[in-house]
């Protein structure tokens, strides 16, 4: 039996405990507060420490005020009474006092908030692949795209040449150019052509006052006289002759006398014509009355073309072994190329030379292969013809030369001008139904026109071929902008 006393100290013990556990449970079944940015909500006086007793306290609130009094209280845990756990159940299937669905709102809370991140992160893995998509692709219009000048073909097999790049220097052609040697010795009296200019056959080039000259025009008219004498004389024995007035002798000295002023003038017309003097001047010798210029001599040009040199000048007296002018047809000049022993067997007269230099690209033929190897260059010379009638290439230039020596078979060759150096690797445009791509690629073989593809392209994929420059400098506008 208690004692009055200790009885009096428990009942001031367990309503103490009934006031502490009656403020619990009426702070946990207080109404929900506002849900907080998190979609948590925080009710009257709960801390964040409270979140850990969150289990206890709705129990409190379905289960009665004893079973969270004893659990409280420290007796242990308490079993819950079947209605409790219907009760419990039922709360966890989310079903409220008040009829509403409560558990069914929070799962679709929680459902909307997964699936909003869900679709934010699909939609920004969505915008992403976009991004990316769009990323490197050069969108133009049609007018654009024309106004640049920009060609497409698809990529195709096709052959590319063998070729073996050795230097070369441009020359005269050998079998078109003279120099110009008076026949004769003189004193330089004119200069009629320089260096540059271009000159028909049988231009005047310079007059010489020769001695010679005149004593030949001299020899030559005296004769031309002599044979006009001797002629008439001749017909005259002749005519007395037939009439039997004189003897037969003095028509046969006639007839001799006649005959050797035809070879004297005969002779005299020869020296003329090879002193250098035209036909046509020598028949108008014996008419010119005239006879101060019989000693000039004039200095013609042998051939057409252009002076490209003159080694003289006035008052200068020249001899019969001087070069006074250099005259040269450049409308064909030559290419002298050196070729290594081991090439040598790929040079064949007749095969297309590609030449090259400062920004210009023709093609020659092969003449000459000369299978003698010089010993200080240990190559082989080469010579191929150029055709430079639009006068576009100058003598003495040095070129690159590609000797074509036959064909190969590629599996798919773009032309040169459609290749563009992006970050260092070489790129090709690539059509897309949206505009162009930078599509990277692996070269391969090349010649002057075309580069083997050996990655990064399909068969018959379309791709800009001409003015790409164009495409390039969009790229890099577009990626500064990105950076941007």
């Amino acid at each position: 039996m208690l004692s009055i006393g200790k009885l009096s100290i428990l009942a001031v013990g367990l309503v103490a405990l009934l006031a502490f556990g009656a403020r619990e449970i009426s702070t946990a079944c207080a109404p929900a507060a506002k849900p907080d940015a998190h979609g948590h909500g925080h009710g009257h006086g709960e801390t964040e420490d409270g979140h850990a007793q969150e289990g206890f306290l709705v129990r409190a609130c379905e289960d009665g005020v004893f079973v969270a009094l004893k659990e409280q209280a420290g007796f242990g845990s308490a079993t819950v009474p079947a209605k409790a756990e219907t009760a419990g159940t039922e709360s966890a299937q989310g079903k409220s006092h008040d009829g509403h669905d409560d558990g069914a709102q929070v799962a679709m809370k929680a459902d909307a908030k997964d699936d909003g991140h869900r679709h934010g992160s699909g939609g920004d893995e969505h915008g992403k692949g976009e991004g990316e998509a769009a990323e490197g692709l050069i969108k133009l219009s049609g007018a654009q795209i024309e106004a640049a000048g920009i060609n497409m073909a698809p990529a195709l097999s096709g052959a590319l040449s063998k070729e073996i790049a050795v230097p070369g220097r441009l020359t005269l052609n050998a079998n078109a150019q003279a120099k110009v040697v008076p026949k004769l010795a003189g004193t330089v009296a004119s200069i009629m052509k320089q260096p540059g200019e271009t000159v028909a056959k049988d231009d005047v080039l310079a007059t010489l006052e020769s001695r010679e000259m005149a004593e030949a025009k001299s020899e030559f008219l005296a004769g031309t006289r002599s044979a006009e004498l001797a002629k008439v004389t001749f017909e005259r024995e002749e005519r007395l002759w037939k009439q039997k007035v004189t003897a037969e002798q003095d028509y046969l000295n006639a007839k001799n006398a006649h005959q050797e002023a035809i070879i004297r003038i005969d002779l005299a017309h020869q020296k003329l014509h090879a002193l250098g003097l035209p036909e046509d001047e020598i028949d108008r010798l014996p008419k010119t009355k005239d006879q101060e210029n019989a000693r000039l001599y004039e200095l013609r040009s042998p051939i057409a073309g252009r002076v490209i040199a003159r080694d003289v000048i006035l008052g200068q007296v020249v001899g019969t072994d001087r070069e006074v002018f250099t005259i040269a047809d450049l409308a064909k000049i030559w290419v002298e190329m050196s070729v290594a022993p081991q090439d040598l067997p790929f040079a064949r007269e007749g095969q297309d030379v590609i030449v090259t230099s400062g920004g210009k690209t023709a093609t020659a033929k092969v003449m000459l292969v000369n299978p003698m190897i010089d010993p200080d260059t240990r190559s082989a010379k080469v010579v191929a013809e150029l055709d430079n009638s639009a006068g576009e290439w100058r003598l003495g230039d040095f070129v690159s030369a590609r000797l074509i020596s036959g064909k190969q078979e590629a599996a798919l060759i773009v032309p040169r001008s459609a290749i563009q150096t992006v970050k260092g690797s070489p790129v090709v445009f690539v059509n897309e139904q949206a505009g162009f791509r930078a599509r990277p690629v692996t070269t391969g073989r090349e010649d002057s026109e075309n580069v083997e593809i050996l990655s990064g392209l399909e068969f018959a994929e379309t791709i800009a071929t001409m003015n790409t420059f164009t495409l390039k400098a969009e790229l890099g506008k577009a990626e500064a902008e990105h950076e941007h």
